[in-house]
């Protein structure tokens, strides 16, 4: 796929990358704490009130997680500006870190609620495959748990998983890059979906590879009742901005002493 010319070629960092760019992450939330783990506290608030209204009807339960967890790197772009004056030796003011949304900025909220719709349509995909396939009727949690995923037979489950997977994909190859480069570039969502795509396109296995750190690590936040989210959300959006500015060669690393 050809570049933009206002963008430059997408570089080659290696597999190694997603540990370099979780260590950066890891730096930049040492370096300044307060802002990201704000940004944390705020979201796993957010998805205990979520569990707390939702808590006995699990469609709706399913709907609000879905939507939580492809919008909340959108709430957390921004720590992208924490990271950006880390690798430029200076700290990033609250009110600067703020400025973002004070901003308004309609792309982000735009592709905001292009990734809601997109955690609509699996919510509804997946409610019809279960219907359809299901041997008994599910309403609550605990109906999910004792006819899909503990039924001894092998089948709903993992198709459930599979079609998780494929339509995730495609939400993550429009995301990964598109979600930094509204931030950074005032370039048309448009645009920007189609330079992710661009960078999947031309690393598949480094960002198949980061597709599944980013899962493993949210993972671990949700399996801890959620305050694991805390540190993990804003580690992981530095993370994503190091990402992004390796794989676009948008920052000389070696000149500003980093490793």
């Amino acid at each position: 796929m050809q570049s933009h010319p206002e963008f430059p070629p997408i570089t080659d960092p290696g597999l190694g990358a997603p540990m370099r760019w979780l260590a950066r992450g890891w730096a930049d939330l040492r370096a300044q704490p307060v802002p990201g783990l704000l940004h944390g506290l705020l979201i796993t608030v957010f998805g205990w009130l979520l569990l707390w209204l939702a808590r006995d009807r699990f469609w709706l339960l399913a709907g609000a997680f879905s939507g939580f967890l492809i919008v909340a790197p959108i709430i957390a772009t921004g720590l992208y500006q924490i990271s950006r004056r880390q690798a430029q030796g200076q700290q990033a003011s609250t009110g600067e870190v703020l400025a973002l949304w004070r901003s308004r900025d309609r792309r982000l909220v735009r592709f905001g609620c292009l990734l809601a719709l997109a955690g609509t349509g699996w919510v509804l995909t997946s409610a019809g495959l279960i219907t359809l396939l299901s041997d008994a009727p599910v309403e609550r949690p605990a109906d999910f748990l004792r006819h899909v995923v503990l039924v001894p037979e092998i089948g709903l489950f993992e198709i459930w998983l599979l079609m998780g997977a494929l339509l995730a994909a495609p939400v993550f190859a429009s995301s990964v890059m598109a979600i930094p480069m509204l931030v950074d570039t005032s370039v048309p969502v448009s645009m920007a979906v189609a330079e992710s795509w661009r960078t999947v396109a031309s690393q598949p296995l480094l960002m198949a590879l980061w597709a599944a750190v980013l899962a493993l690590l949210s993972g671990v936040g949700m399996l801890t009742g959620l305050l694991g989210l805390i540190v993990i959300i804003p580690w992981l959006a530095h993370a994503s901005w190091h990402a992004y500015i390796e794989l676009t060669a948008r920052s000389p690393y070696k000149t500003l002493g980093r490793p």
